[in-house]
């Protein structure tokens, strides 16, 4: 009994810090934006914009929640519910020592949880019965489950290369080097496929403001949007930890760990403020001619590595 208590509220202090961690994303991203376009955003209020997080969530809560007349209401009104749920439970599988849920096949539950999120964003577009709302979550599909095949092709390697599907293995083989330095090619196809996973900046179809009249969630306000917004973060900061434990170093015990996940949500941002919007074709050519060959071909080597190793009897 003791021991699931102590869990419950690992669980749930996990999630209070992720929330946070959240909020204060966004404040990072409105103030790098506003320091790229020279402008001033809405991160002035009180001490250096520390409230202004909050401020929006009380603002965006409290407001009234409307939805269409002709929307499927019980789809519409848990996608959103749903969308934040996904994002939360995937962080189960942070590489903890402790009493957290670390589990040996940690790989393939971050796998299941994003390919569920896709539903989320479909059935989000297709309840408010808005051709916009539909238009937006049906590109957001065709491109999150383009990029999810090399994605899942990229952690391949690396489960053949480490042997298994647990993420706190990484910390043992990256004690005197990391993957980064090993498979950069892959590093830089994990980023853009990151990227797009999350339905960020150069990749933002979902959200095309200039077409699509923000995509799959144009008809959400208050509650709803919330909470599509906040799954949206919470997906970025857990690609970048994702990103951390495989290719920088994996010790999340050190401080140095929790810099370079700023860092990462930093190059997010940067990303978003630097580039212009891909187009569409472009955005599959990228995903079906370029990274998949080349995560096919690390996913080749690594196994001839194996091999090799095996055979000399290592």
């Amino acid at each position: 009994m003791y021991d699931l208590i102590l869990g419950l509220v690992g669980l749930l202090l996990l999630i209070i810090c992720v929330l946070v961690g959240v909020a204060f994303l966004t404040l990072l991203e409105r103030k790098v934006l506003g320091y790229i376009q020279l402008r001033k955003g809405p991160n002035k209020v009180s001490l250096m914009g520390i409230p202004q997080p909050f401020a929006d969530a009380i603002k965006l809560f409290t407001k009234e929640q409307t939805y269409p007349m002709l929307s499927n209401y019980l789809l519409y009104y848990f996608s959103p519910i749903l969308s934040l749920f996904l994002a939360l439970l995937s962080w189960m599988v942070f590489p903890c020592f402790t009493y957290l849920v670390s589990f040996n096949l940690g790989l393939l539950f971050f796998l299941c949880c994003t390919s569920l999120g896709v539903y989320t964003v479909m059935v989000a577009g297709w309840s408010s019965n808005s051709n916009y709302a539909l238009l937006g979550g049906l590109r957001a599909v065709a491109q999150t489950i383009s990029y999810e095949v090399s994605l899942a092709l990229i952690l391949l390697s690396f489960v053949i290369f480490i042997d298994g599907y647990c993420l706190m293995v990484f910390n043992y083989y990256q004690l005197y080097v990391w993957f980064l330095i090993l498979s950069f090619p892959l590093a830089l196809g994990w980023f853009a496929s990151c990227l797009a996973e999350t339905n960020r900046t150069p990749f933002d179809f979902a959200e095309g403001e200039s077409e699509l009249v923000s995509g799959f969630n144009v008809e959400y306000s208050s509650g709803g949007f919330a909470l599509i917004f906040m799954a949206e973060y919470a997906s970025i900061l857990f690609m970048g930890m994702l990103f951390c434990v495989i290719f920088l170093g994996s010790d999340v015990y050190s401080f140095g760990f929790f810099l370079k996940l700023v860092f990462l949500s930093f190059l997010f941002i940067w990303v978003r403020g630097t580039l212009p919007r891909f187009r569409y074709d472009k955005l599959m050519f990228l995903a079906w001619k370029s990274l998949l060959p080349l995560s096919l071909n690390f996913l080749i080597f690594y196994v001839g590595v194996k091999i090799m190793v095996l055979s000399m009897g290592f």
